[in-house]
């Protein structure tokens, strides 16, 4: 219905200031361009135009102006949430969650433990898989879960026009269970109307399940969940930047792990406040689901509320922080969302032209690590704000020692991770680089490849300096991990005719060592 109304120019996009030009292509629907922006608008800013006549366009100028200077105005007008104590939210559910199985296995997300005589099947789904799949295929797909969230979460009421999304799920070898939990999931906890696609973006796997089986299975969608194939191995970041360009219908993409369950009344607290702000990007609150008995439990840490903030210390190691008396006070209410300098990356919603607007993905980054911190710093940095939203809970399973893995192709070279950092330091760190060569100077010497079009991008955006960051929004960083010193001398401490080394294992300075492989990437 949409797709008739008249296109922008391309050239700027229907707001008069060559500015605005997004930094990729906008996308294209079955050869039709799409512009999201005008379907925003709606009726209301039409007669707007038709009531004031030539003054529009000034109009409109003094709303880019006055909201943000490099990316397109905010048009969606959208309530802020309200609290409503005792009154049940309009989007919480009415009845208690059925179970996919009555009284099945692992219903309210509670542990599933099989005997002794599953032991070896188990180890050998553990080294393939990274979980125990066999209790896995033994719990429904559609299972209930345990609702987690504080119980203030139950009486926000939100605003019904909510952007949509699009769900951007990529995996590469995933087991069936967990990857189908997750579509199973999503479907059955979000509002219909406001799902527009599930995107599946396959990373070139070669287990058979996840070929003609997995085609035919999400027929019964009817064409809600889509698979995209890569031609190669792509790695986890790029194939979140090829899920953005396949993703075309939905307002909002909202990027989600391959063995995850959404928790109850997830989407509205995660979607309202882009809704609200269309340069916010939100993450919910992660849980961890047990990758052996599939429990679900609050993750640990942060404050006496379990709340945290996304941080790093100085050698680019994800850290979780508790929340600050500043963003405490800042908030009138205790589930409100909060101010978060960095995300884990894995699970998060930003708006679909606001991603585009930033580029997506560094192009060079490869396989996996340090896009998080990326797109952290480009949001904030850029004119943009990053929240955690403590009524939005996701569940997630993290991989069991034992797992085998999955190397990198050939053709990505030696150590892919570190020279994403060494990329994303040398564009968004300024002078705080030297920090992280203090504490990896082994990476020194990497070949990072070319970051001119990056350094552009942050120029042509008046993006601010990582002093700025440092100092307004990741100000309890120091606290936790002081700036490391000069280094005087570095090397590995190595056992005599061994392959063993004493290793840092991550722990800040006064923290224990212990004995572990030597990996000549620092920390030895």
């Amino acid at each position: 219905k949409e797709a008739n109304r008249p296109m922008p120019n391309k050239g700027d996009h229907g707001l008069g200031n060559e500015k605005f030009k997004p930094v990729v292509p906008w996308p294209h629907v079955e050869g039709v361009e799409v512009d999201l922006e005008s379907i925003r608008r709606k009726k209301k800013t039409k007669n707007e135009l038709n009531h004031h006549g030539g003054g529009g366009d000034n109009k409109q100028q003094n709303i880019i102006q006055r909201q943000y200077l490099t990316f397109k105005p905010q048009t969606f007008v959208y309530r802020d949430p309200v609290l409503r104590p005792g009154v049940l939210g309009n989007f919480e559910p009415k009845e208690p969650e059925p179970h996919g199985v009555v009284g099945g296995p692992g219903e309210e997300a509670k542990p599933y433990v099989l005997g002794p005589d599953y032991k070896e099947s188990i180890q050998a789904s553990i080294k393939e898989f990274g979980f125990n799949m066999v209790a896995s295929d033994m719990i429904s797909l559609d299972r209930s879960v345990n609702d987690l969230r504080q119980e203030e979460c139950k009486y926000w009421h939100y605003d019904e026009n909510l952007l949509t999304s699009s769900v951007v799920i990529v995996f590469h070898n995933e087991g069936w269970s967990t990857l189908m939990r997750t579509v199973h999931s999503v479907i059955k906890r979000t509002p219909r109307k406001y799902l527009a696609e599930i995107v599946l973006i396959d990373d070139f796997s070669n287990k058979a399940h996840l070929k003609e089986r997995l085609d035919e299975y999400i027929k019964r969608w009817n064409g809600l969940v889509k698979v995209f194939r890569n031609e190669r191995r792509e790695g986890l970041i790029q194939a979140r930047s090829i899920g953005a360009q396949k993703a075309k219908l939905g307002q909002v993409l909202v990027y989600l792990d391959a063995h995850c369950e959404v928790g109850i009344n997830w989407y509205a607290p995660l979607i309202a406040p882009i809704s609200k702000d269309r340069t916010t990007c939100t993450v919910p609150l992660i849980d961890v689901i047990d990758g052996n008995t599939y429990k679900i439990v609050p993750q640990g840490g942060g404050d006496e509320d379990g709340f945290a903030r996304g941080a790093w210390d100085w050698s680019m190691l994800w850290k979780r922080v508790p929340l600050t008396k500043r963003e405490k006070e800042s908030r009138k209410t205790k589930t409100e969302p909060y101010r978060s300098p960095a995300m884990a990356g894995g699970l998060f919603a930003i708006e679909r032209d606001f991603f585009f607007e930033l580029g997506l993905y560094d192009p060079g980054l490869q396989i996996w690590g340090g896009e998080n911190f990326e797109i952290s710093y480009k949001i904030w940095q850029c004119g943009g704000k990053l929240l955690f939203v403590p009524c939005s809970r996701v569940g997630h399973i993290y991989r069991l020692q034992g797992w085998q893995g999955n190397p990198p192709p050939v053709y990505v070279g030696s150590s892919p991770t570190l020279k994403n950092y060494v990329r994303v330091v040398e564009v968004w760190w300024d002078e705080y680089k030297d920090y992280f060569y203090a504490s990896r100077p082994e990476t020194k010497a990497l070949p990072y490849g070319d970051i001119s079009e990056l350094k552009k991008f942050r120029e042509d955006h008046n993006c601010k300096s990582f002093k700025w960051f440092m100092e307004e929004i990741a100000y309890d960083i120091t606290s936790y991990y002081p700036l490391p010193p000069k280094n005087v001398d570095w090397g590995e401490i190595r056992g005599f005719e061994t392959s063993y080394c004493i290793d840092s294992m991550g722990h800040t300075n006064g923290g224990f060592v212990e004995l572990g492989p030597c990996h000549r990437m620092g920390g030895n």
